[in-house]
């Protein structure tokens, strides 16, 4: 079920550091955020969702989209096996990857 988060409270993350990512939500605003940062986007313009990844009925990751102006769509997936988000940019490249340090406890429809 995807979840729409609006930019508003992501700049106060971006000064925030991998190592106080504890959350799902904390995860959403640093990546709504970095997704922003990367195509120069106003963060509190546009909207994240959030979509679950399953394997066999298990949550195993989340899907983070945003949808920017004209035709620019930015992604990052996170999983939660080896704990890493990446990051696609508008061509469907990915240009980052990024281990979080701390584990995140996550449960189906929670995201």
């Amino acid at each position: 079920m995807p979840i729409s988060h609006s930019g508003e409270k992501n700049a106060r993350l971006m000064t925030t550091t991998l190592e106080q990512i504890t959350t799902v939500e904390q995860l959403h605003r640093y990546v709504h955020a970095s997704l922003c940062e990367q195509e120069h986007l106003l963060a509190d313009q546009f909207q994240t969702r959030v979509f679950e990844l399953h394997q066999q009925e298990q949550l195993c990751g989340l899907q983070f989209h945003l949808q920017g102006p004209r035709s620019v769509k930015l992604s990052a997936i996170w999983t939660s096996g080896p704990n890493v988000v990446y990051f696609y940019n508008a061509r469907g490249e990915r240009y980052g990857k990024v281990r979080l340090p701390n584990r995140l406890t996550v449960e189906a429809s929670a995201a």
